[in-house]
């Protein structure tokens, strides 16, 4: 029983991480949407209202205030460059930006999250960042329609 626990453990938490990562990346392909028809462009979103609205679609699983929001404009798809999610030392990089670009425009959407691991002792490699998290990255590329 006692090698069977910490596997058993381990297998169940990484299938929350996988479970976790399909919640945020539908969030991130639905809130994309406003951002593809031009609504939050004609509307004057900002990023903390995208950011509510992102929030508002993802399930009691996920902390608002741990949750990134990247939003980038290019003019082909050929032209982007995206920033590391986090720091070489696994921290978040902060270096998130809003442009939800113009018609026609090149649009990448990433939502960020530190998940916690909580099996982090037992060695199984869920761990990719600092502080004992997993980073999470869901991200949509599309050119905005013509609005």
């Amino acid at each position: 029983m006692l090698p069977f626990s910490p596997l058993l453990m381990a297998i169940v938490e990484s299938a929350i991480v996988l479970f976790a990562g399909q919640v945020l990346q539908t969030a991130t392909t639905n809130s994309a949407r406003q951002i593809l028809t031009g609504q939050a462009q004609t509307a004057g979103t900002s990023s903390g209202q995208f950011k509510t609205s992102v929030c508002n679609s993802l399930t009691v699983m996920f902390s608002c205030a741990k949750l990134n929001v990247d939003v980038r404009s290019f003019s082909s798809f050929t032209a982007v460059s995206l920033p590391s999610a986090t720091n070489a030392n696994g921290t978040l990089a902060n270096n998130y930006v809003y442009q939800p670009g113009n018609p026609g425009d090149v649009v990448v959407v990433r939502l960020i999250y530190q998940w916690p691991i909580f099996a982090s002792a037992l060695g199984f490699g869920l761990v990719t960042s600092a502080n004992n998290t997993n980073t999470l990255v869901a991200t949509a590329a599309f050119r905005n329609e013509p609005y």
